[in-house]
């Protein structure tokens, strides 16, 4: 008998036990039981023998150990101990870019406008971003992420991709000062980006968004006209901010405008750009004044601390910004800079980020790495009432974490497990509205054959290429 139906007959059983009948119970779809179970409420309610009930997509009951007996459903999975926690947030990434992984170890100094830029130019397609974002949804939802946040191009593409697996996408089509894949006109992508957001807008598993690249590629026009899109429509900005030491002298000089010795955060609230909708990615070299500016402001961040170090761009003061009341969330970046997209190898990465910056950070705990890792990134990009927590009503996108391996062990702090011990591949079973997108280390929804069939050519074909430059 598997693990799952010697699961129901138990429930069977324990409901006749209780003096009533199997049927009386209440209905649900599925019901995951004995699990440490880390809610990431209010109460930071940590449950030992822990139940999670699920109805039509969404959490219908959570608790101890008897809410099971109240409860009966045609999946039943006995989790023996492993952690069940809500699904993580990926909140900044370039999913398509997982074509490019590795490609740049041949370059001695690859940047941004001498590397990156003319890969694109000559690599990018359709088929290269819906295959390649599919890769990286595989990736993503192997390593427990539920929602990813994505920016770049042909973002339809990625939604397509991004549903098919199964998982949520916060997906912004780029806009920038000159042509790329999808627009053959500078700053192109905003109507490119009026369309997508008209397209997906409702889906269940995809929020479109507007995606302006950076300061320093997009005129104060421009970027206005990104904010008063995204008002209009209800959607999310998506933007690199103060990631680079230079970017005010980016500003400067490709712009052709003087800032007066404004910071970039200080220049983009004096255009009035800053709004309570914008997720800023990175926010590296801000002060007091800059952080305060975007509290005030309600700006969600991303803190990537991974991709900031290999980017050698510096430390983000991320974990200031939490302790301030600012929503911060994780984020890996592109996998080209940083090769994986897991937020379990962010984690440990945000720890020591925070422990150089600030000696004091040594207080930093496991719990609030957990948090914004879910509740952080939901609560940034507006999505708190949905997600983010395993609490009734909310969505049922949850995961299951084996403890079973010795990288797990001992078994002191659930928090610590996943903060710090955890691997992707400890990652068992992910769950979004309620539907397995992988159960046991399996992909339940796309063909990994036929994608691989489709992923080989285009991976060859970016090798050929990325040797000349």
């Amino acid at each position: 008998m598997t693990r799952s139906s010697a699961a129901a007959a138990m429930l069977a059983f324990t409901a006749l036990a209780h003096g009533g009948a199997a049927w009386a119970a209440k209905p649900a779809d599925m019901i995951i039981r004995n699990a440490t179970m880390l809610t990431i409420d209010a109460e930071r309610h940590v449950y030992e023998k822990g139940v999670v009930v699920i109805r039509e997509g969404r959490i219908a009951a959570v608790g101890g150990a008897d809410l099971a007996a109240e409860y009966k459903a045609p999946t039943v999975i006995d989790a023996g101990g492993d952690i069940v926690m809500p699904g993580m947030i990926n909140g900044h990434n370039h999913l398509s870019m997982s074509a490019f992984r590795g490609v740049r170890s041949s370059n001695p100094n690859p940047t941004l406008f001498n590397f990156f830029f003319p890969l694109e130019k000559a690599m990018l397609s359709r088929d290269l971003i819906r295959v390649a974002a599919r890769q990286a949804a595989i990736e993503s939802a192997m390593g427990g992420v539920t929602m990813v946040t994505d920016a770049y191009y042909h973002e339809d593409e990625v939604a397509k991709a991004v549903a098919q697996v199964g998982i949520r996408g916060v997906l912004g089509e780029g806009v920038i000062n000159f042509p790329v894949v999808d627009s053959k006109e500078p700053y192109g992508g905003l109507e490119y980006a009026r369309t997508f957001i008209k397209a997906w807008k409702g889906h269940e598993l995809i929020t479109p968004a507007v995606a302006p690249h950076a300061p320093y590629t997009l005129t104060a026009e421009w970027l206005l006209k990104c904010r008063d899109l995204a008002a209009r429509e209800g959607v999310p900005i998506l933007m690199h901010i103060a990631e680079i030491p230079q970017e005010e002298a980016l500003i400067e000089n490709n712009l052709k405008v003087s800032l007066n010795g404004k910071s970039v955060i200080k220049y983009l609230d004096s255009i009035g750009f800053l709004t309570d909708n914008l997720v800023a990615a990175h926010v590296i070299h801000v002060d007091d004044e800059d952080m305060a500016i975007l509290k005030r402001h309600g700006v969600g961040i991303s803190h990537n601390p991974k991709s900031n170090l290999f980017g050698e761009n510096g430390f983000s003061p991320a974990w200031k910004m939490f302790e301030m009341g600012m929503d911060v969330g994780l984020g890996t970046d592109g996998p080209v800079g940083i090769s994986k997209m897991e937020i379990l190898d962010v984690m440990g990465y945000a720890t020591a980020v925070a422990r150089s910056f600030d000696r004091e950070a040594t207080r930093v705990k496991p719990f609030e790495l957990v948090y914004m890792a879910t509740m952080g990134g939901a609560k940034a990009l507006d999505k708190e009432a949905e997600i983010g927590s395993l609490e009734v009503g909310k969505k049922a996108d949850i995961i299951i974490i084996d403890v079973d391996t010795p990288n797990m062990q001992p078994r002191f702090d659930p928090y610590y497990q996943v903060a710090v011990s955890a691997y992707p591949s400890n990652v068992l079973t992910t769950i979004v509205g309620g539907k397995f997108v992988m159960r046991d280390r399996v992909i339940q929804n796309v063909d990994m054959d036929q994608h691989y069939a489709e992923w080989a050519p285009i991976v060859q074909k970016v090798q050929d290429f990325g040797l000349e430059l």
